[in-house]
C-alpha cells in the first residue's frame, strides 16, 4: 500500500486507514477478524474515540499480538485537566497498550473551547504530561470547523488535524494546504459523506488525489470493505474524465438536501447546532447506529424540535437547502422513533 508521512510525526501510514466508529455494533470475534484482515492487507492506521461505545476495546482485541504493526489514534471530548487524565487511562486500559500513538481533542467547535483546552490547567496540559510519561506519542485535534482548525494550527501545538473531506464537502482544501506547509498531518474523516456516497472507490480516489492528505479513514465493519478499501491504497488509478463527470453529477444530485456542515447557517436564534442535527440523523439512517445516534441526539442541549421555523438559517445557506424541512425530518427520525420504542 502507498504510504505517506503523517506530518511532523515519525509515522509512515498507509493512505487508507481504518475508521473505528462502526465496529462498535459487531460481535467481538467479527471485529477481531476484520482488524486482523486489515493488517494483512496493509492498513496500519486505526482511529477510534472514547465516545464510540465498545470501539476502543474491540480494537485492543484486534491488534493483540501485532501491536508494532499499528498506529493507534483515539480522541475525547474532555476539555479540562482532570477529565483528560482519566480518559487517557481509560483508553490505555481499553486498548490494552502502554502507549497510544495519537491522542486527539474530539470535535472542538469554538474558540472558547480551544482556549479552555489550552488554558494553564486545561486538557492540553494533561496530554503533555501523558506524552512526557510515554503514555501517548503525538497530540492532534479534530473539528468540523475550518476556522477553528485554522486557529489551532497557528498555535503550533498539534501534530495532526482531522476534518471531513469528500466529493461534496471541499471547504477544507485551503486548510489542508496550510497544514501541510506547517508539516501538520491531515487525517480525513467522512470520506463517503456520512454514507451519502455510494461509489466508495470514486470517493476515496478523489481524496487521495490531494497531495496534502496524509490518510483517509473510511469506517469499516465488513470483510469486503477491507479488501475494497485496501486495494484503492495499493492501486490508486487517477480519475478519468468520465469519473470527473460523474463527480459533478453526484454533486448535483446531493445538492438539494445534503448538509456540508459549513456552518454558514449559524448562529440559530434558538441556539440549535443545525449541522450537528444532520450529523446525528446521518449516523441514524446511513451508519446503522440507531441507538447510538438517538442517545447522543437526545443529549444535545437544543434539538431540531426547538426550531420555530423562522427561516433565518435558510437565508444564509450557500447551498439553498430546505433546512426547516430537513430539521422536521430529524425530529421524525430521531424523536418520533424514540417515542415509539418507549
Amino acid at each position: 500500500m502507498e504510504k505517506r508521512k503523517l506530518g511532523r510525526t515519525n509515522f509512515e501510514v498507509g493512505v487508507i486507514g481504518f475508521g473505528g466508529i462502526p465496529i462498535q455494533r459487531l460481535k467481538e470475534e467479527e471485529a477481531i477478524e476484520i482488524i486482523k484482515l486489515a493488517a494483512k492487507e496493509g492498513i496500519n492506521f486505526i482511529d477510534s474515540a472514547r465516545a464510540y461505545g465498545e470501539s476502543e476495546r474491540l480494537i485492543g482485541k484486534g491488534i493483540e499480538g501485532n501491536r508494532n504493526h499499528w498506529k493507534i489514534a483515539t480522541k475525547t471530548m474532555s476539555r479540562d485537566y482532570e477529565s483528560m487524565k482519566k480518559d487517557v487511562e481509560s483508553s490505555l486500559f481499553n486498548f490494552n497498550v502502554k502507549t497510544i500513538d495519537l491522542y486527539q481533542f474530539h470535535l472542538v467547535k469554538t474558540k472558547e473551547q480551544l482556549n479552555q483546552i489550552l488554558a494553564p490547567n486545561g486538557a492540553y496540559k494533561a496530554l503533555k504530561e501523558a506524552q512526557a510519561d510515554g503514555k501517548i506519542t503525538e497530540i492532534g485535534i479534530t473539528s468540523h470547523s475550518v476556522e477553528l482548525l485554522e486557529q489551532a494550527i497557528e498555535t503550533d501545538y498539534f501534530s495532526t488535524i482531522q476534518f471531513p473531506y469528500n466529493i461534496v464537502e471541499r471547504q477544507g482544501e485551503n486548510l489542508f494546504k496550510k497544514a501541510a506547509e506547517k508539516n501538520i498531518g491531515v487525517i480525513i474523516m467522512k470520506p463517503l459523506a456520512g454514507g451519502a456516497l455510494e461509489d466508495g472507490s470514486l470517493a476515496l480516489r478523489f481524496i487521495l488525489e490531494n497531495p496534502h492528505i496524509s490518510v483517509v479513514i473510511p469506517g469499516i465493519d465488513k470483510v469486503n470493505q477491507v479488501f475494497e478499501n485496501a486495494n484503492i491504497g495499493k492501486q490508486c488509478t487517477p480519475l478519468s474524465q468520465p469519473d470527473r463527470k460523474r463527480i459533478e453529477e453526484i454533486i448535483e444530485e446531493l445538492g438539494t438536501t445534503f448538509c456540508r456542515r459549513c456552518g454558514y447557517c449559524l448562529p440559530c436564534p434558538q441556539k440549535i447546532d443545525i449541522p450537528t442535527q444532520f450529523l446525528m440523523e446521518g449516523y441514524y439512517s446511513r451508519y446503522e447506529l440507531q441507538d447510538w445516534a438517538v442517545e447522543r441526539y437526545l443529549g444535545l442541549p437544543r434539538k431540531a424540535s426547538h426550531c420555530i421555523e423562522c427561516g433565518a438559517c435558510e437565508t444564509r445557506c450557500p447551498y439553498n437547502l430546505p433546512i426547516r424541512q430537513m430539521l422536521q425530518n430529524v425530529v421524525s427520525q430521531l424523536e418520533s422513533e424514540n417515542k415509539k420504542n418507549k
